[in-house]
């Protein structure tokens, strides 16, 4: 009889014992298998969310990508830019503050205004209606993020009334009749904003410019075959003033600062779920060994030696421990999405941001924990068996 044999036969002899052991690593399993695709969740989703946009370098004015300064002369910046071998494609961005007259609201809606160049996949995604084109009809386009739409009732082809604030505050800039040609999701939308888009001619209108004002940013594409760090080397050497950065540079620059927080709290709480996997299993194992010692003394007396009887106990805590966290991937993909869905509702983040990601690199690292602790939790009932002297445990159990 194998090791394996024997070790099949204890857990279903004690089913108590062993559907206890499975439902509590199980749990604690599930909340490993989160931690871990939360230590690197919110980096990948943000990374994904980058590249789908299509662009890899953005220019700021300065003061960092939390605080952009307007880029002085964009103008230029944006002729020169587009002129680079090294460059695809450049659209400039600006964006200001206003608020929007809905049908009969009481109150005007508090919106972003976002003027852009160039409206091109990536930056929003149409769901319902069409694109701004540059060739339009409309005197005031719209383009209308998808909550603000649900939330006052907003449907293609409606009319509005567009007013700009300055920086100062509410000014005196007059309102602009606009109309909405298509409701988009937008990529980078912090949940609980709204964002309307335009082009930059009605934007100019909104804000009452005789002369193009200076872009917020200017977002770049590099050139199929060229590097991302050669289109920021080049845009550097041409304009060494401006702040630019690359994809790659905006994910570190977050990793660094923006979501080491989580990354901590995901380190702690993977060492806990760890060692309180580890306690449940070596406890119900060390049990199990004390209740069996007389049966364990009997298999030694028959020749079965200790290698086998360790052997039948690594074979136990890997069979709880195994089942348990095959059980714990799924329950932990559950509960992962319940969580993701909260924490999302965190003021300043894009809609599209995900705390909980999958990757092959969580599983692995998940069964390499598991089996760490498997072999962990049955060193001591191991050791415990094989420093037992047989004689008198079976004598003890006579007496008994």
């Amino acid at each position: 009889m194998t090791a394996l044999h024997l070790a099949w036969r204890t857990v279903r002899r004690y089913r108590a014992q062993t559907v206890l052991a499975i439902a509590g690593v199980a749990v604690i399993g599930a909340l490993l298998f989160d931690m871990l695709l939360l230590s690197r969740g919110l980096l990948l989703s943000f990374a994904d969310l980058l590249d789908r946009a299509g662009f890899d370098v953005r220019i700021v004015g300065g003061g960092g990508l939390t605080l952009r300064f307007p880029i002085t002369d964009s103008s230029d910046v944006m002729r020169d830019v587009a002129a680079l071998p090294e460059v695809q494609r450049a659209v400039s961005i600006r964006l200001l503050p206003a608020h929007i007259d809905v049908g009969a609201r009481p109150r005007p809606v508090t919106v972003t205004l976002v003027g852009i160049s160039e409206a091109v996949p990536g930056v929003w995604t149409i769901v319902r209606g069409e694109n701004l084109r540059d060739e339009e009809s409309t005197a005031c386009p719209l383009v209308v993020g998808r909550a603000l739409a649900d939330n006052v009732g907003l449907a293609v082809g409606a009319a509005l009334r567009v007013v700009a604030e300055t920086a100062g505050g509410a000014s005196a800039l007059p309102a602009i009749d606009c109309r909405v040609v298509g409701i988009a999701q937008f990529a980078f939308s912090a949940a609980g904003t709204d964002d309307i888009a335009t082009t930059m001619p009605a934007f100019q209108r909104a804000a009452a410019e005789r002369e193009p004002g200076n872009a917020d940013l200017i977002l770049v594409a590099s050139r199929p075959g060229r590097s991302r760090t050669e289109v920021v080397t080049a845009i550097q050497r041409a304009h060494p003033n401006l702040a630019v950065y690359s994809n790659d540079d905006v994910i570190e620059q977050f990793n660094r600062n923006g979501f080491a927080y989580f990354r901590q709290i995901s380190i702690v709480l993977s060492a806990l779920t760890m060692v309180f996997v580890f306690l449940l299993v070596a406890t119900l194992l060390t049990v199990s060994v004390n209740q069996r010692l007389g049966d364990i003394a009997a298999l030694r007396a028959i020749g079965i030696g200790r290698r086998r009887i360790a052997a039948m106990l690594l074979w136990e805590s890997a069979l709880l421990v195994g089942v348990g966290g095959l059980i714990a991937l799924p329950l932990g993909e559950a509960l992962a999405v319940g969580l993701d869905h909260i924490l999302r509702q965190m003021p300043g983040l894009p809609e599209q941001l995900h705390f909980f990601v999958f990757e092959p690199r969580a599983l692995f690292v998940h069964l390499a924990l598991l089996v760490a602790t498997a072999i962990a939790a049955a060193a001591y009932p191991m050791w415990l068996t094989a420093r037992m002297p047989i004689a008198a445990t079976l004598r003890r159990e006579v007496v008994d």
